[in-house]
């Protein structure tokens, strides 16, 4: 497949999963998500600090997630969102996670108060966890595809996880993918739980 071939079948893929999303009723969005608090309070297991996300428009998941995490005295990490003059994706700060203090930032996200933490900081974490749209069983990730992520993910530690949240029907047997998608170690689904990819 031709990089077009393949920048064209992950739009098309991208629109179609996010319009289901957002056909998620609210009932079921809240019940899945509660178990993705659970199953991620479980795969954090003994870990000092996560990079997480909060999760915004429909993304699986919850502030329960991080908030299960931060009440058991993990260090959790969110991120903000940073372009240089010209509006490219630079790679992720961090700031510590306080439900409180998060306020609305560029493309809707909710982002931690500074001061911030610079890119590299993701190598603090023990578990990084990532929003997808998608993620195959390979570890190909489906991100909305502005590549903040690609760009922060290669500064982690060696070995640390690297786990997309997704819908159950969002783990997927192949995805599209290009040489500088970071691929995943492990799919966090609210039926399947923990799912090792690869």
């Amino acid at each position: 497949m031709t990089d077009d071939a393949v920048v064209t079948a992950k739009t098309a893929l991208r629109a179609r999963l996010l319009a289901e999303r957002r056909a998620v009723p609210a009932q079921r969005h809240a019940a899945e998500a509660a178990a993705l608090a659970g199953h991620l309070e479980e795969l954090a297991g003994d870990s000092g600090t996560v990079c997480a996300y909060v999760p915004v428009r429909g993304e699986p998941g919850s502030t329960a997630m991080l908030d299960r995490l931060a009440r058991r005295g993990v260090r959790v990490l969110v991120p903000v969102v940073r372009t240089d003059d010209d509006g490219a994706p630079l790679a992720l700060w961090w700031g510590v996670y306080r439900p409180d203090a998060l306020h609305t930032a560029r493309f809707g996200l909710l982002e931690p108060p500074q001061p911030w933490l610079p890119a590299e900081t993701v190598a603090e974490a023990d578990l990084v966890v990532v929003p997808a749209v998608a993620v195959d069983r390979r570890g190909a990730r489906l991100g909305r595809g502005a590549g903040f992520y690609d760009r922060s993910l290669c500064l982690r530690r060696s070995g640390v996880p690297l786990v997309a949240v997704v819908r159950d029907a969002e783990l997927l047997d192949e995805l599209p993918a290009e040489p500088h998608d970071v691929p995943m170690t492990h799919a966090l689904t609210p039926g399947c739980g923990t799912v090792a990819l690869g």
